[in-house]
């Protein structure tokens, strides 16, 4: 039978279908070394023959996995441990490419002895010491000799940090398959090269794992590809690197501050030159936390329509090519995005955001609207001084498209408010799927179409970037509900928050929809309780969702709008347009297994945390 081949290049048949499920029953590893190794033979040999120029995502791969298991008449249960042989046999050449010192070396900290091990945790993980206790001081050891960054600890959200930071350009790991399905997802959607030995199970205590393939891997020559794969983390880390101090400075061109007042502290300011205290407040605030989406979106949909060439291997150049007023536009969508985060935290007296006080927490209700305000400002600012470079048509385009965002943000917002400070707790799906269309959708419409405008298209795509955008909103703001109910590392901390702050959210409305009238009636009341604490508050409206079964309704709904997103973007041209709305679709709507959001931990500023390799 022939080899299973690669799925048809989004360049003819374009319709894609995206299949989300649970995968437990998937996750069965082989028993015997030889059929270990003789799948894992066969994924080499079908992966010499895929056209390796982009990417593949998670479903062409498992459609290629599934044939291959097939063939070889093995059970479905084997397709996600086959699933990660074929991923790794994919982008094996692009991970050769990568010098080893460039390359991270990420282990679990289940091989360590459960009993005695000295190590202690930190915030980046196991604090290994090579006591010569475990496998991982063998590990640790012989990667670092080679030159090797290592990192020991659990499928951390801090790999992807790592990356964008450009402290390391590839991935080699040893995980479960549970963590390697929820760590490496992200990580190969954005084209970053990356393998992995899973280990044999996932117990969490003193496991197993192939230890020659973890040597060879490690081992790895390094040397050219006869094939490059395009990759989103030169703009990923474009986008980043607007935020640095530095350069978020130089772009935005304060036009009060002095040396003095740049290097002070905040609460030095008002002493030093207060009218120069906004200025400075906003450049602070601007550059704190987020995972800069919408930047990194307006960059990439500009570069997916000039020929996508920082995309490639190599466009790291390219992308640093990129004028100011390409790159001020994109700051501007991240500084109204910031401008309506701290008014928001203001209407809803919000404690935490990216894991600090709220802006009206530190310093007041009164400068926070304020320092809203001038952010406000000076996003517009950032682009109508570009008329010279842009051109006159080109931002007034920008102009109009973040005046309506602004504009249906703002009615979203005011819809929300005037619900919750009525006297009535009524609320339909629909009518909570309106507000977040209003309230999400139009920051991530406006980032599309402001590098749409940049790269001075011919094609008219405002209807559908409309849609695609609402959809693609509307599917987050649920996936953050459910987010809400997890706690929120990235910023409010505590689970439950929008029942406590008494916002709408579609969980609400189903509830509402799908509980018997008595039910529905203990909800109203258990939220208007005032002498109810949080705490007991929380815990029974979490009973009352599970009852009505809200979480899995929820999660239908996110993917009939996924499923709505992609049929949008099914439907554009060019490829590398269209590609990128795909990557759009998946990273921003990632999900666990289990249909929970992933939680990720705030982006800063990283000092690496790990010792130079050893000589």
């Amino acid at each position: 039978m022939p080899s299973p081949s690669q799925p048809e290049s989004n360049g003819g048949a374009k319709k894609r279908v995206s299949r989300r499920r649970k995968t437990a029953h998937l996750k069965q590893v082989p028993d015997r070394l030889a059929l270990r190794e003789e799948i894992r033979d066969r994924c080499y040999q079908i992966c010499e023959k895929l056209d390796k120029s982009r990417p593949l995502s998670k479903d062409e791969m498992e459609k290629i996995t599934r044939a291959l298991l097939d063939d070889m008449n093995l059970p479905e249960a084997y397709v996600g441990w086959t699933l990660v042989m074929m991923t790794s046999a994919f982008w094996r050449d692009q991970v050769s490419a990568i010098p080893p010192e460039r390359r991270l070396f990420l282990l679990p900290h289940c091989l360590k002895h459960a009993e005695g091990c000295p190590a202690d945790y930190d915030q980046f993980g196991l604090d290994c010491k090579t006591c010569g206790a475990c496998s991982i001081a063998d590990y640790r050891t012989q990667a670092e000799e080679l030159g090797y960054r290592v990192l020991v600890a659990e499928g951390s959200p801090i790999v992807m940090k790592i990356l964008v930071s450009g402290y390391v350009d590839a991935v080699v790991g040893v995980a479960c398959l549970n963590v390697l399905e929820k760590a490496f997802d992200k990580i190969l959607l954005a084209g970053i090269p990356c393998m992995a030995v899973p280990l044999h199970s996932s117990d969490c205590r003193n496991t197993s794992v192939d230890e020659q393939w973890v040597f060879d891997m490690i081992h790895l020559p390094h040397r050219e590809p006869q094939q490059k794969t395009a990759t989103y983390v030169h703009l990923m880390r474009a986008a980043q690197e607007m935020f640095d101090r530095q350069e978020l400075t130089r772009l935005i061109a304060p036009q009060r501050q002095t040396a003095e007042t740049l290097s002070a502290e905040l609460r030095d300011l008002p002493n030093l030159d207060p009218i120069a205290a906004t200025e400075r407040l906003a450049i602070d605030f601007i550059g704190r936390g987020g995972k800069y989406s919408r930047p990194f979106t307006t960059l990439a949909v500009y570069d997916s329509l000039t020929g996508g060439q920082g995309t490639l291997p190599d466009g790291a150049a390219h992308v640093a090519g990129y004028n100011d007023a390409v790159k001020r536009s994109a700051l501007a969508i991240e500084t109204f995005h910031k401008a309506s985060l701290v008014h928001d935290d203001i209407e809803d007296d919000d404690e935490f955001r990216y894991g600090e006080p709220t802006v009206h927490r530190q310093f007041g209700i009164s400068t926070g609207i304020n320092l809203g305000d001038y952010m406000i400002g000076l996003g517009y600012r950032l682009v109508s001084r570009e008329v010279k470079t842009l051109g006159a048509e080109v931002v007034a385009k920008i102009l109009d498209q973040l005046a309506e965002a602004h504009m249906r943000l703002s009615e979203g917002q005011g819809a929300e408010l005037m619900w919750r400070d009525s006297a009535s707790k009524e609320l339909t799906p629909i009518d909570a799927l309106k507000i977040y269309a209003l309230k999400t959708s139009p920051a991530f419409e406006a980032a599309l179409h402001c590098g749409i405008a940049l790269a001075k298209t011919r094609e008219d795509y405002r209807d559908q970037m409309r849609k695609f955008a609402r959809h693609v909103g509307v599917a987050f703001q649920i996936l953050n509900d459910l987010k809400d109910w997890l706690g929120d590392s990235d910023n409010k901390l505590s689970a439950g928050n929008d029942i406590i702050g008494g916002r709408p959210t579609v969980l609400w409305a189903l509830a509402l929809q799908n509980l018997k009238e008595d039910r529905k009636n203990e909800l109203i009341r258990i939220a208007n309780d005032p002498d109810l604490t949080a705490a007991a508050k929380i815990q029974r409206v979490r009973s009352l969702y599970l009852e009505g079964g809200v979480f899995d309704d929820a999660q239908q709904l996110v993917e009939k709008y996924r499923a709505k997103a992609e049929e949008i973007a099914d439907e554009i041209d060019p490829e590398p347009f269209r590609r990128l709305l795909y990557y759009l679709v998946d990273s921003i709507l990632e999900t666990t297994e289990e249909h929970k959001p992933t939680i990720v931990i705030p982006t800063t500023q990283l000092e690496f945390p790990l010792a130079a390799p050893t000589s």
